[in-house]
């Protein structure tokens, strides 16, 4: 068995991995930027050496700096979790020339299916079809436009050497194809380091269902169950469930071993999972990650096992000791991705700060996966994820019930998070009939009610300039929480409570908006990726005018009224804070 492991990552898979490698009697190594100097995974690692710097370039993707720790700490063993350098070839090699273990696959699995073209080559070859698109890197946004004619619109552009949405758009025509392709390219390089791109054919009602898989050194690859991921936003997972709703066992077993066959192919060995979309009985090979997923943790509750455990045994040489039809499934899991976002109006807008109070759920069949405690801050350089809600009960429904119930036990003060649009997926009828796709969150669901924490003004529905307070009041006894509409003195002019008005239904997209005035402002901390305009250009109300990437994430900051841009007070590279002003519209 490994002796020491180093956790080349941060954040809540960090955390997992220690608890494993604690229970099995393995010390723990973590790294740190200098953002990251007082946090959870920090505390709780046996060492913990700085990396230097606060971005994720000048820390968590600094290889020379995470060798050296290596070196120093005598670690036997890197565990990448995911992100950052899971799935990069490179990284992986550089630990393994130096003979210590890289838990995960050989890094010649993960060249071919790191790479997205390569991944769905080998799939073809092993007799497994992906989804119609082109087996080859985009150099111009024109080789887009052609694709779309082609096949029809619209068409994904995805990160060739990345996943779980980073680096993806969604083209519905030849007029967006330049600034997609642009952007994506600028997100896959943020994120993964490497900017290629690739095109494929976009489905209509989709639903993204996963497989999951081990394989030891010995020969044995097995599948162990399939995760329906279809609630998102963005391409990103919001929330995962296994087994999927509405999925016939003749699918799942003949998607089983076809994760199988696109393992084998890559000669993979360790946890991974292999990435279908299904839609009328069909289903299309998406994508190999060749990492732990963040959903993990429904399989293992369905599952009985401990897939981090998993990897570090495979990892140690072990073998499986137990094959295909030992496999038991039992009960259903639901997982919630808590991230720091604010989902009013169903913009998911990135929410960096403190976490001023953190009450965590509990009983039966209730686990949290967090990264973060009270006092906690969540930064703009890094993803957002604050921690995963998971739940098991012994069918799906008892399970849903259960999510809500834990939900509502959960507090985080300090940031808004998508606890109130979770609530939202997992009580609409299409969830619980389980009819839902891809598309539905963005294409479907109202989330014009949830308000922003503090919000005021139209961002809070009110239309008047007022700010809601939440107060706690008794009434014949009984303790309410009810929702006051006041100006900042406390008085909403009338002498009496609002009511909130009815809030018109908005895009479900990444863009921000100003103030309303001329004044243009971010509502977040970040970095200034593009500016799209020029001082005396004219502009539409809701036309882009600066790219802001926070949290690993571009959002359009946009007009809201038209007029000529008489000021630009940003350029690419800055950085900006919450209510900064970026430019003036007039």
């Amino acid at each position: 068995m490994l002796q020491k492991v180093l956790i080349a990552n941060r954040g809540e898979i960090a955390v997992r991995v220690m608890r494993t490698c604690r229970e099995l009697g393995i010390a723990t190594v973590a790294v740190y930027s200098e953002l990251d100097r007082h946090a959870l995974h920090v505390r709780l690692a046996d060492e913990a050496y700085a990396l230097g710097g606060s971005t994720a370039a000048e820390s968590y993707l600094n290889t020379e700096a995470i060798l050296a720790i290596i070196e120093r700490s005598g670690a036997d063993a890197v565990h990448p979790g995911y992100g950052f350098f899971s799935e990069n070839t490179d990284f992986a090699r550089a630990i393994t020339a130096r003979g210590v273990t890289f838990i995960g696959p050989p890094p010649e699995a993960i060249e071919v299916m790191g790479d997205k073209i390569s991944s769905r080559l080998a799939a073809e070859r092993a007799g497994v079809a992906g989804v119609p698109g082109r087996n080859e890197t985009l150099q111009h946004a024109d080789e887009v436009v052609e694709f779309g004619r082609e096949f029809g619109w619209p068409v994904a552009i995805k990160a060739a050497y990345g996943g779980g949405g980073r680096g993806m758009k969604v083209v519905t025509g030849p007029d967006e194809a330049a600034a997609a392709f642009e952007s994506a390219q600028r997100e896959a390089l943020s994120y993964f380091g490497r900017a290629e791109c690739y095109v494929e054919r976009y489905l209509t009602w989709p639903r993204h269902i996963e497989m999951q898989v081990l394989a030891d050194t010995h020969g044995n690859t097995l599948w162990l169950g399939e995760r329906d991921c279809s609630a998102q936003r963005r391409h990103q997972k919001l929330v995962e469930e296994s087994p999927a709703a509405n999925f016939p066992d003749a699918i799942r077993v003949a998607m089983g071993e076809a994760a199988v066959k696109v393992s084998r192919a890559c000669g993979y060995v360790n946890a991974g999972t292999v990435e279908f979309l299904y839609q009328d009985d069909e289903f299309f090979f998406l994508e190999m990650n060749t990492r732990l997923q963040v959903e993990h943790p429904v399989t293992e509750l369905v599952t009985g096992l401990d897939l981090v455990e998993w990897q570090l045994r495979i990892a140690s040489g072990e073998a499986l000791p137990f094959g295909q039809d030992d496999i038991r499934r039992d009960g259903h899991a639901i997982e919630i991705r808590i991230n720091a976002e604010d989902p009013a109006g169903g913009r998911f807008v990135p929410s960096p700060g403190t976490i001023t109070a953190f009450r965590q759920p509990a009983g039966p069949g209730v686990r949290l996966d967090a990264g973060y405690e009270t006092g906690d801050t969540i930064s703009q350089y890094y993803d957002n994820l604050i921690g995963k809600l998971i739940v098991w009960a012994p069918d799906r429904e008892r399970a849903r019930r259960r999510m809500l119930r834990a939900i509502e036990e959960t507090t985080i003060d300090g940031v808004a998070t998508t606890l109130p649009a979770d609530t939202i997926i997992l009580s609409s009828d299409d969830f619980v009939n389980g009819t839902h796709s891809t598309k539905w969150v963005e294409e479907t669901l109202d989330f014009s009610g949830i308000t922003s924490p503090g919000a005021s003004g139209a961002g809070a529905g009110a239309g008047d300039g007022l700010v809601r307070r939440d107060v706690l009041a008794e009434v014949d006894g009984r303790r309410v929480t009810v929702a006051l509409w006041l100006d900042d003195t406390g008085d909403d002019g009338l002498g009496k409570p609002t009511s909130t008005a009815a809030k018109p239904r908005r895009q479900h997209h990444a863009g921000v908006v100003g103030s309303g005035s001329g004044t243009v402002s971010v509502p977040m901390q970040g970095t200034i990726v593009k500016v799209s305009v020029e001082v005396g250009q004219s502009v539409n109300a809701g036309d882009t005018l600066v790219i802001l990437e926070a949290m690993k994430m571009e959002n359009a900051v946009g007009a809201e009224k038209s007029g000529v841009v008489t000021a630009i007070k940003v350029k690419p590279g800055d950085a900006v804070s919450a209510g900064d002003v970026v430019a003036v519209v007039e």
